[in-house]
């Protein structure tokens, strides 16, 4: 055991009992976050708008704060990137996030000095959960991957602009330093495919311990590392036992993985976005994701068949139920103030406060009025591939509306790894679950309104192939699972068997 690892023992500790004692505590640190956010808040442009001096709690504060997504919240961000100050929160932001959102193109996220914490730390508390937990501090030696964008900044109004993950860069404690890979200079590259085999030489020969990306992104690193070597990623790097990943759901991409790997790994679930960590993966035994309940983020949620409603129901923390599926609501202190982040989540527990998100609010087919969401169809794939010993690369839904004869469905596009050997019973047993996760589909079904699904064989490597030209390939560019309209599905004609 070297000397990190040996350090790192008594600091996982005292990290995880933090944790643990806060748990008790989250609604209390909410109300707390609030108050504190609300007297930072007051004597800001946004803070005048609102009136905010005039608010004491949070029933005030829902009458005082409508829901905004980032479009409503563009005309305050153009004020900062005009170089005005106090706008959304005092002085000027420490950075800001330039991310390409999935519904409003480019997005300028602003990251305060009170709220980089919140970025750089909830992971870093997340492995050390971890090593508290299951007393493997090992990892610690080896080399590590944390892929970022690029950590090169351009400036708007004087502020260092770029992705999040390019702006975390710069803040790798510097023990860190030495176990890091790709090098900088490798990060810089903005081609993927070229940044891809960049990282695949700098990486082959190394002791490889901790893993962390998107899965479509560390499949596709695992598939070329295999190609390279001959060897599977476990042989190639034995003494990789941590895989950290985030940003889409994990079961539909385990299997081949495992397999890419030749073996199972410890896993840790992030939940991450440019405008704050929220959520983190604190016990390698419970079910779901620790919500980030004191770090600079006061949540609110509305139950998802509500958000686009004019006055929809909003909850502080202490009012959720388990197993409602809510839109998540994020004030925090870099100056987001009732800001829609469009991910949905769902708590699995209330004590302590755990979730797991469960999609994404305009990623959806209520086309017929099924109001079918990623996580139903996720898990009606994920069972019939289970039980039929299939593996499934990627895949994505739309809806088929018939405008003449015949009845409209639900189009499937699915990417195999092995194909099932008797596609029918395949497509016959997600149809079943799908019906079982929710009873309007079955309903239309049953009523014979809308006919059974029907699946496109989507050919190998073709979501990448797509993915690359509409020039999304890589990073944190993900395939949306569920989409209202046919844009998407239009597009993958061209890339069927």
């Amino acid at each position: 055991m070297n000397l990190k690892s040996l350090l790192a023992r008594p600091f996982a500790t005292y990290i995880y009992n933090k944790i643990r004692k806060s748990m008790s505590s989250a609604v209390e640190d909410q109300e707390l976050i609030l108050k504190s956010l609300l007297k930072s808040g007051k004597g800001t442009v946004f803070g005048k708008d609102h009136h905010l001096d005039q608010v004491d709690g949070y029933a005030a504060f829902r009458q005082a704060v409508p829901i905004r997504d980032y479009e409503q919240f563009k005309p305050y961000i153009n004020q900062i990137k005009e170089g005005k100050q106090n706008v959304l929160w005092k002085g000027k932001p420490l950075y800001l996030a330039k991310t390409s959102g999935t519904t409003s193109g480019v997005k300028y996220i602003p990251i305060s000095k009170e709220s980089i914490p919140n970025h750089i730390n909830t992971a870093r508390n997340a492995l050390l959960c971890y090593m508290a937990e299951t007393g493997n501090t090992a990892f610690a030696q080896g080399k590590m991957i944390f892929l970022s964008g690029s950590p090169e900044l351009e400036r708007i109004a004087d502020i260092p602009t770029g992705r999040l993950s390019g702006i975390v860069n710069h803040h790798v404690p510097r023990y860190l330093r030495t176990n890091q890979l790709p090098s900088y200079e490798t990060n810089c590259i903005e081609d993927w495919e070229t940044k891809l085999d960049k990282i695949v030489e700098e990486t082959i020969k190394q002791d490889m311990t901790l893993i962390s990306g998107i899965p479509p992104w560390m499949q596709m690193y695992f598939d070329r590392l295999i190609e390279k070597s001959g060897k599977r990623v476990g042989e190639l790097f034995p003494h990789f036992h941590v895989m950290v990943q985030g940003g889409v759901n994990f079961e539909p991409y385990k299997s081949k993985l495992y397999n890419s790997i030749g073996r199972e790994v410890d896993t840790i679930e992030l939940f991450p976005a440019s405008e704050g960590f929220f959520a983190f993966q604190d016990s390698q035994e419970a079910e779901g994701l620790l919500l980030n309940t004191n770090s600079g983020i006061f949540f609110e949620f509305i139950p998802a068949g509500e958000i686009f409603s004019d006055n929809p129901t909003r909850l502080s923390l202490k009012d959720v139920k388990v197993g409602e599926n809510y839109a998540l609501i994020i004030n925090s202190n870099a100056g987001l103030w009732g800001y829609n982040i469009g991910d949905t989540v769902k708590f699995v527990s209330t004590n302590p406060y755990r979730l797991v998100v469960s999609g994404r609010i305009k990623h959806f087919i209520s086309a017929f009025g099924e109001h079918v969401i990623g996580e139903e169809v996720e898990n009606a794939l994920l069972q019939a591939s289970q039980e039929m010993g299939v593996e499934v690369t990627e895949f994505t839904v739309a809806p088929m509306i018939q405008q003449g004869a015949g009845k409209s469905y639900h189009e499937w596009f699915v990417e195999f790894e092995n194909e099932p050997s008797d596609m029918r019973a395949f497509i016959e047993k997600i149809e079943h679950n799908l019906r079982n996760k929710n009873v309007y589909y079955d309903d239309l079904i049953s009523g014979n309104i809308l006919q059974t699904l029907q699946l496109r064989r989507v050919r190998k490597n073709g979501f990448i192939d797509y993915m690359r030209s509409v020039g999304k390939l890589g990073g944190q560019n993900k395939v949306p699972r569920l989409s209202n309209d046919r844009q998407l599905a239009d597009a993958l004609q061209h890339f069927l068997v």
